[in-house]
């Protein structure tokens, strides 16, 4: 009459995992990556690096705009001094004072540099969108990170539910392996094996609660909160079984951070010849000011004096010969441009080849996945034929322990496929750079 209650049993320790977990908050995948990126510290960073970099373009980091100083200065001396005048007269004073007041405004415009305020200009709305990719790359690992983390959970807790059932029915089996040796109807060493059996699997079910634990501690350091705060993960895993390889491959042109990376330092780096060759112009400033100057002095022809008004200018200068720098930061800079090109093209094939492998991966995970499903399927058939065999005494406790090894196996070999399965395409939209806030 025990046998027939052995599915309550694992119901019953099925339950009891559950009931444990439901008490704890149900933290849903949209809302760990919405807490990501919230508290994240890389993304935290690199959004500051982007107020940075935007805050830096404007027209008076360029050089566009003209500079107005104020300017003040007073100097004061004593001194003895001793004056020669042309009629051979000889003055001479001790503890003689002087003093010097000179204050005002003056401007400074340069007017023109050879368009290289322009590329200036240019070059820092590039760097601020090259902020900008950077946190679109931190923004979708972290992302990745989290979904990755968030299905590696939702693995352990399957095979934690697949460990606490191996033990719950190797609970049964000991105690059934005892009621027949009370009766005379099995040995001492069927109730041995049996204990040895539930010790294994207990151990197992320990080791598997570790694991489950860790890393439920390393998703809330990756989500920047309490290691101990208490949740619950979802339990279905749905894949996308519909992604194609050249939808990924044109997205990933479009789309990629680093590869865009890699186009603006190529940009940056035309920018760059473009500033160097502004050095062949010349260079055009204007010049004004207002200034008050009052002279004081206690021995010469005048005693005091002063001025006020007006001071204007233009200044222009030329580089005629630096020592043949000027063609060598040239050349310097076409060879920077090129290898920003190599350097995009190698990055381009790196991530194509990354797309195939993972595309590959990909399909084969998918089909690995249904297979396991009907091994599952299969071994849960054979579990229950032979529990109720080994409830009529008509199979050993070897055959009944092999087909108890099979199921949990199989259940375990399943829940690793999907989480393979979602890993591969997690990876092929990171590397498209379509992952979204929101999976399916």
């Amino acid at each position: 009459m025990k046998f027939k209650l052995v599915f309550s049993f694992i119901l019953i320790a099925a339950v009891l995992f559950a009931g444990k977990s439901s008490a704890q908050e149900l933290l849903r995948l949209e809302d760990a990556v919405r807490i990501a990126l919230e508290r994240n510290y890389d993304i935290r960073l690199a959004s500051n690096e982007l107020a940075i970099s935007k805050s830096n373009v404007s027209a008076a980091n360029a050089g566009m705009l003209p500079s107005l100083d104020a300017v003040l200065s007073n100097s004061s001396s004593i001194q003895n001094s001793s004056q020669t005048r042309s009629t051979g007269e000889i003055r001479e004073l001790n503890n003689a004072k002087s003093s010097n007041l000179n204050y005002g405004v003056s401007l400074q415009w340069t007017v023109f540099d050879g368009l290289g305020m322009f590329v200036r200009y240019d070059k820092l709305k590039e760097f601020r969108n090259l902020g900008e990719t950077n946190l679109q790359l931190a923004v979708l690992s972290r992302i990745s990170d989290v979904i990755s983390t968030y299905y590696n959970l939702i693995q352990q807790q399957q095979q934690l539910a697949a460990a606490d059932t191996a033990a719950a029915i190797s609970k049964l089996r000991v105690e059934t392996a005892l009621n027949r040796f009370e009766i005379g109807r099995a040995s001492r060493l069927e109730v041995l094996n049996a204990q040895v059996d539930f010790n294994t699997d207990t151990t197992n079910l320990l080791r598997q609660r570790e694991l489950y634990h860790n890393t439920r501690i390393a998703f809330n350091t990756l989500l920047a909160r309490d290691a101990d705060t208490p949740f619950q993960v979802d339990t279905a895993v749905d894949i996308d079984e519909n992604l194609d390889l050249n939808e990924l491959t044109a997205f990933a042109v479009k789309k990629n951070p680093s590869l865009q990376a890699a186009l603006i330092s190529k940009r940056i780096a035309e920018l760059d010849l473009k500033q160097v060759k502004a050095s062949r112009y010349p260079q055009l400033n204007l010049n004004s000011g207002y200034n008050f100057n009052r002279s004081e002095s206690a021995l010469g022809f005048a005693t005091l004096s002063t001025g006020r008004g007006f001071t204007y200018g233009i200044t222009a200068s030329m580089n005629i010969f630096n020592g043949f720098l000027q063609r060598k930061q040239e050349k310097t800079a076409a060879l920077q441009i090129e290898n920003a090109k190599l350097d995009y093209e190698r990055l381009n094939q790196e991530i194509i080849s990354q797309l195939n492998a993972a595309f590959q991966s990909y399909t084969t995970n998918i089909a690995l996945a249904e297979l396991e499903q009907n091994n599952k399927e299969l071994a849960k058939k054979n579990l229950d034929i032979t529990l109720e065999k080994f409830r009529l005494g008509s199979i050993t406790p070897v055959e009944f322990r092999e087909a108890q090894r099979n199921f949990v196996d199989a259940a375990v070999r399943h829940s690793h496929a999907q989480y393979l399965a979602k890993i591969s395409e997690i990876s092929l939209k990171e590397l498209a750079g379509i992952i979204s806030l929101k999976q399916d």
